[in-house]
């Protein structure tokens, strides 16, 4: 590991690739590593930065939203941290942090619609539906460690009727998990956020920004970093790293990189740094529109799989990324984005939920062959979104099976098969001829979107910085991190503290995970709502 260096001055920076974890740590190396802006380096092969943080507006299609990020005001110690001198673009005084605070002081969380039978009726949810066999298989789960576990698949611990509880469909949609996923991952999220446990048929607890993250999160950071004199390298990916032939130490000598088709090499000094983002569940994503189904495409579309399978093939320590590219019927899933210029569906969805656009979150058509969700945001939803139109971002967890009403794979439809499925389980199909005449229905595929889900085992993921790394770190959600939970963006953001604080040395500690699990309080609490009776009709 290397020391401080006693001239930071002279020390620079690169990234391979551009997502929120390469962001957020080149803004720690400013800020606590004392590296000036103008040595650092990110190349990005995608014309924006942010990695799954996106958030952009498609002439002829609409906005776009690949995925939504959901916070909570306890577990994100290291979001806010950063956050928190990354100043607002809109609010001059005020950072980021400040910002979504104020957010989520006016408009709160409640839903009133959680769960949607095929009857278009609301469920009640104040009970989770368990068995006495279901509460006992999750108590011996909290209380088994994380290695016995093993490869083991959350169907494999619990029995088919918990899948049908009122509990799972919540949970699972609102955290995008599948039976077939790794049963130590589900463990990890309970821990991580069993005080959202009594809350989670509300979903009272989450926290949203106050426009899409693209516009909320990544697009003030890169500005801040842009300010301080940071490179950003579009358009360009990273090939290959060589390394030290030194096996006992893991030294980066030289990056390997294609810009507009043409090679190009950097020599890393003695002092200087490399980070790599390994893996993208983003990867191989494509859009269609209201008369197109998206593209099926594969890895080799994505650089961030390619360049961690070639270094991995030179270090075994860093990590099997075939455990996680290669498994693509057990990721994929698929969202879609519309964009309305009438009012209509806005008003009805708010009359039939009961909740205003912002206050009630996740929707899901628990009989949809789709699992469908929706989520209606706080309008407007993005930077410069005109006025008189609404936005709002839906999912489907099943993309490979026929829809209810509209016979095909979710996978296979057009914007406006997907519109039209998801009026049908709302009930407003009497609206649908003027709701599709005023919509424009973005669908986007994700084969990878779930991977890092997948079942695991020991070294299938890198350590952040590996063992023995002199001036080479991991970033991102496919880097491990000791009871972290990844597709969160707390993640991406606990890999950067992690890697800048190690391998500059620092005598800083990583913001504190919030530990929940070991509140005698939050437990009670959670262990009351296992319990929880369905209400009385009055």
């Amino acid at each position: 590991m290397a020391k401080s260096h006693p001239d930071p001055a002279a020390r620079k920076a690169y990234f391979a690739g551009g997502g929120v974890a390469s962001l957020a740590a080149a803004a720690y190396l400013i800020r606590d590593g004392k590296i000036p802006g103008r040595n650092i380096t990110v190349y990005e092969e995608m014309k924006v930065s942010g990695g799954c943080l996106d958030g952009t507006h498609v002439p002829e299609k609409g906005y776009v939203i690949r995925g939504g990020r959901m916070m909570d005001k306890e577990a994100y110690t290291c979001t806010y941290d950063l956050f928190s001198f990354i100043p607002s673009l809109d609010n001059p005084g005020k950072t980021v942090t400040d910002e979504i605070l104020d957010f989520n002081r006016k408009i709160q969380t409640r839903s009133r619609a959680r769960l949607v039978d095929r009857e278009h009726r609301k469920l009640d949810v104040t009970s989770m539906g368990f068995s006495p066999k279901d509460r006992l298989a999750f108590v011996k789960l909290m209380q088994v460690s994380e290695d016995s576990l093993g490869t083991q698949r959350i169907d494999e611990w619990f029995e088919p009727a918990f899948f049908e509880t009122n509990f799972w469909y919540m949970w699972c949609t609102t955290f995008a998990f599948q039976p077939w996923h790794s049963l130590a991952e589900f463990k990890r999220y309970l821990h991580r956020f069993i005080h959202e446990f009594p809350k989670i048929h509300t979903l009272a607890g989450v926290w949203r920004t106050p426009f899409n993250q693209y516009d909320s999160m990544t697009l003030p950071l890169q500005k801040w970093l842009e300010s301080q004199g940071v490179h950003f390298v579009m358009n360009t990916r990273v090939t290959d790293i060589d390394f030290n032939p030194d096996r006992s130490a893991t030294t980066a000598e030289r990056i390997h990189a294609v810009r507009d088709g043409r090679e190009t090499t950097v020599e890393v000094g003695r002092d200087d740094l490399v980070f790599m983002i390994n893996g993208s569940m983003a990867s191989a994503s494509d859009i269609g529109s209201m008369k197109s189904a998206p593209a099926m495409k594969d890895k080799t579309a994505d650089g961030a799989w390619r360049l961690w399978e070639t270094i991995a093939r030179k270090r075994p320590h860093f990590g099997r990324p075939s455990n996680y590219a290669d498994r693509l019927h057990e990721s994929n899933w698929e969202s879609f984005t519309c964009t309305l210029t009438d009012r209509t569906f806005f008003d009805r969805m708010e009359k039939f939920s009961g909740n205003k656009p912002g206050t009630g979150a996740l929707v899901t058509f628990k009989d949809s062959n789709w699992l469908m969700s929706i989520v209606l945001a706080y309008q407007p939803h993005f930077r410069g979104q005109p006025e008189g139109v609404q936005v709002f971002w839906g999912d489907g967890l099943f993309p490979d099976r026929v829809g209810n009403y509209v016979q095909k794979k979710m996978s296979d439809c057009t914007g406006e098969e997907i519109l039209t499925e998801l009026c049908w389980h709302l009930g407003f199909m009497d609206d649908l001829p003027g709701i599709l005449q005023s919509a424009q229905c973005v669908p986007c595929y994700m084969p990878y979107i779930g991977s890092q889900f997948l079942t695991r085992g020991k070294g299938d993921r890198p350590q952040v910085v590996p063992k023995g790394s002199v001036n080479f770190a991991f970033l991102g959600q496919y880097a491990e991190l000791p009871r972290d939970v990844v597709f969160t963006v707390e993640y991406s953001v606990r890999t950067a503290q992690t890697a800048v604080f190690q391998l500059l040395g620092l005598k800083k500690r990583v913001s504190p995970l919030y530990r929940g699990d070991l509140d005698p309080r939050v437990l009670v609490r959670s262990f009351l709502t296992m319990h929880r009776k369905t209400r009385k009709a009055a």
